[in-house]
């Protein structure tokens, strides 16, 4: 099985496989490769005559039949002809495409985009995919714990082409986890929510800050889960109260999702407490992240000790059930926001 850039090197290097099946639950690759062939691979004119986009849900009873006939066909600009199918996953039917990999059209290329899922693999067709020289790569979405350093890294890149051009662009890391903790591993979403920063700096900004988070995307530099966690640290608890009950009057703050949130740093905080070696390399490496944020597990610990975070935890498991309904017949968010955060900071 293909990965990302296996795919996008073989492409730029003008390598084509007769066909690329590109399924998985994250969309953001399969588009990535699907609009790389669907702007590159034939000029301008050529992509009057040669290309063709198919969409899964216009093939009658899911069969793939049609697109294989227009397959057959030879380009008409002498170069290769390009089928682009998308939404690959309403096909049901998959008999013509087996016996079209058997000998396919030399000049066409063949491209499925099947999202949110994958085809069955069990299928003769799949499982000898790759040996007839089909593309069979897998998006899968990122682990949380991976978002962060995914949009660094993005960032990076783009920052590389800037100062071909004479500019540049940095992140401050309380952003990255701001859109990390905010848009979760939405990669699409992400990377518009970055393009608007990065795109939309006022001349002369350099750096991606809270205040250009809040102006470009909406997301205030002063009520997030972040100044939350940074308040409970800090023992503020007017910041806090002030904090919650904000998110409890806003549908882009559910509970239970920055409860998660919460939950993932007190169990950090947990481990903290009894790692061995506390350097800031160290803890980065056994906790899995940026190393710029070890000094807030090093200053939790001071104000929570084991014991404490131990019971925090059980705090935030009891509030979860108590906001799924358990042992809770008529509690609000607010007042459900109130009471842990008395009994986190009491």
């Amino acid at each position: 099985m293909a990965k990302y850039e296996e795919v996008m090197i073989g492409l730029k290097q003008g390598k084509y496989a007769p066909a690329y099946m590109l399924c998985g639950k994250e969309p953001y690759y399969i588009d990535k490769v699907a609009d790389y062939i669907e702007q590159n691979v034939l000029d301008e004119m050529a992509r009057e005559f040669d290309q063709t986009i198919i969409y899964g849900k216009d093939l009658s009873s899911g069969d793939v039949s049609p697109v294989i006939g227009a397959a057959r066909g030879f380009a008409m600009m002498g170069g290769y002809k390009v089928i682009i199918v998308k939404e690959a996953q309403n096909i049901k039917k998959w008999d013509a495409l087996a016996m079209y990999m058997d000998n396919p059209q030399p000049s066409t290329i063949l491209v499925f985009c099947y999202k949110y899922g994958s085809p069955d693999k069990r299928l003769a067709l799949f499982k000898n995919w790759e040996k007839k020289g089909g593309v069979l790569m897998e998006s899968d979405p990122l682990k949380d714990y991976q978002v962060e350093k995914w949009i660094r890294d993005y960032v990076a890149q783009r920052n590389k082409e800037l100062k071909a051009n004479g500019d540049e662009v940095q992140i401050d890391d309380k952003v990255t986890k701001i859109l990390a903790d905010s848009i979760g591993s939405d990669l699409t979403q992400i990377v518009g929510a970055l393009q608007k920063l990065i795109d939309g700096r006022p001349e002369g900004i350099k750096v991606i800050d809270t205040a250009l988070v809040e102006r470009n995307i909406g997301i205030s530099k002063d009520f997030n889960v972040f100044e939350l966690q940074d308040a409970l640290i800090k023992s503020d608890v007017v910041k806090a109260n002030r904090i919650t009950q904000y998110f409890a009057s806003s549908k882009d703050h559910p509970m239970v999702k920055e409860l998660g949130i919460l939950y993932g740093f007190f169990a950090n905080l947990m481990i903290y407490h009894y790692l061995p070696d506390k350097s800031e390399r160290a803890v980065a490496s056994a906790l899995g992240i940026n190393p710029y944020f070890v000094k807030d597990y090093a200053a939790a610990a001071k104000r929570y000790s084991a014991g404490k975070t131990f019971a925090i935890i059980g705090y935030f498991r009891e509030t979860d059930a108590r906001l799924k309904g358990i042992n809770n017949p008529s509690a609000k968010d607010a007042d459900l926001w109130k009471e842990l955060i008395y009994k986190i900071m009491h």
